[in-house]
């Protein structure tokens, strides 16, 4: 079954959000499998954004996820990736469409809430950064049979 990492960034979680955006992903049909309250070392945050490595906002990008509590997941589900690149929204808050979370909530680019895997080979190494095999949960909700076919 596919998986995909989401964190609620710091602003997410100061702003009270981490349920609705759970909600959210459990009304969806997809499975939680590994949830974190953490604080984000530097060491984690440079691996996490090591693609970002040489931009000129990557100091910034480092302050703020290591600024505050995040709320690491782990979901599963048919499409999850896509789907919840979708649910998310733009990387803007400004472009991305009401309805989804940064357009709901987002306010600017520094401040757009929630990172999600952007690929399944992205998601595939966030999800081992950011947890270990035992971290993870595996179960099938009851109403399974009534979201796959």
């Amino acid at each position: 079954m596919e998986r995909t990492f989401l964190a609620i960034k710091p602003d997410g979680v100061q702003r009270g959000l981490v349920g609705e955006i759970i909600r959210r992903f459990e009304s969806k049909g997809f499975t939680l499998i590994g949830l974190k309250f953490m604080n984000v070392s530097r060491e984690l945050a440079e691996s996490h954004y090591a693609v970002h490595r040489e931009r000129p906002f990557f100091p910034s990008l480092i302050e703020f996820i290591t600024s505050g509590p995040v709320v690491a997941m782990v979901w599963e589900g048919e499409g999850v990736v896509a789907s919840a690149r979708k649910m998310i929204g733009a990387t803007k808050p400004l472009s991305a469409e009401p309805g989804t979370i940064r357009g709901d909530f987002g306010v600017s680019v520094g401040r757009n809430i929630i990172h999600g895997s952007d690929a399944i080979e992205t998601a595939q190494t966030e999800v081992n950064l950011w947890f270990k095999d035992e971290d993870l949960v595996s179960w099938q909700p009851s109403m399974t049979s009534w979201l796959q076919e």
